[in-house]
């Protein structure tokens, strides 16, 4: 019973999250980012400035909370990966699967409102370099798991851990944005699928080659 409360808090509290970001996202892919203010957002979640910035610190991450989710998501593979599976094909198969449900994380995605948020995403210079943050998370969370996955007495676990996570990191973030040029020049996903499996595995052949240890 004593649960009870505190998880319809913490449902009230996403509950907020989700409505402060979606009403920014709406108001910047109408007007543009530079030109809504915090008032207009707050205005249209409903909430005051004060509790608008106890959520979230910048506009810019009102725009990226949809991100969040996928923060952890490389170390949440890595971790969930079925015995006898070397880190490195988990994560192939996690992003084929990813192309195959057209997942925009991906970039492989043609829906209208994925488009449109693309569009504002990579047109926003401050919100690709606040993604750089969420960048940096993300290759953290993966470092943590990966150097659990070495043997015993490897040299130098963390950094040998680290490095891999950023190589994995940006193989990905360079697959997903050339699949949005792809996208964003007009080509539909279902035509650029197989060029995209392509890249992907070709990605991760290369990463192979240098990191035998999670391969």
């Amino acid at each position: 019973m004593s649960q009870h409360p505190a998880g319809l808090r913490e449902r009230k509290r996403q509950r907020t999250y989700q409505a402060i970001s979606d009403a920014a996202v709406t108001l910047f892919l109408e007007k543009g980012f530079d030109a809504v203010s915090v008032s207009e957002i707050a205005e249209a979640a409903d909430v005051s400035k004060p509790t608008l910035f106890r959520y979230f610190p910048t506009k810019e991450d009102m725009a990226l909370y949809r991100f969040a989710d996928h923060e952890d998501e490389a170390a949440r593979v890595v971790a969930g990966r079925d015995a006898g599976v070397p880190p490195l094909a988990a994560l192939e198969d996690h992003f084929l699967a990813g192309l195959e449900a057209r997942d925009p994380v991906t970039g492989l995605c043609d829906a209208p409102e994925v488009l449109a948020f693309h569009r504002l995403l990579y047109g926003t210079p401050s919100l690709m370099a606040r993604l750089h943050s969420y960048t940096a998370r993300s290759e953290a969370a993966l470092a943590c798991e990966l150097e659990q996955t070495l043997p015993a007495g490897s040299p130098t676990p963390r950094t040998t851990a680290q490095l891999a996570a950023g190589q994995v990191i940006t193989t990905q973030r360079v697959l997903a944005t050339a699949n949005w040029h792809r996208i964003s020049q007009g080509e539909r996903a279902d035509s650029v699928h197989q060029a995209a499996v392509q890249d992907a595995r070709h990605g991760f052949a290369l990463l192979r080659t240098g990191l035998t240890p999670f391969t």
